[in-house]
């Protein structure tokens, strides 16, 4: 599992039967900045998730990767390679919150 932000949103009219009904969103990885470690930073690079918890364009969400993508309820019978597995409230290294949902809302 990873952090990443959502970038984006796609649409695909034509698509494989069960992906219909299918939130598709654009994330792009962040890590933790190596220099002083109190912010999180884009990867620059950025691919497609299906979407199982309804997040929008600027959320931080954790996700998942691989053949585990296919293990939740809702996404076991998909082709798919990359899944949005939680909505990120906070994260917190040792020196305290480097971010808050709350706070990145206002």
């Amino acid at each position: 599992m990873f952090i990443a932000k959502v970038v984006g949103s796609l649409v695909s009219t034509q698509k494989v039967g069960t992906m219909t009904g299918h939130k598709l969103m654009l994330v792009e990885p962040y890590r933790v900045e190596p220099k002083d470690r109190t912010t999180l930073v884009g990867t620059g690079r950025s691919f497609v998730a299906v979407d199982t918890l309804g997040s929008g364009v600027g959320d931080l969400v954790l996700v998942t990767q691989g053949s585990s993508a296919r293990l939740t309820p809702e996404t076991k019978s998909l082709p798919i390679d990359a899944v949005v597995v939680g909505l990120i409230d906070q994260v917190s290294l040792s020196q305290g919150c480097i971010y808050d949902r709350q706070s990145a809302e206002q």
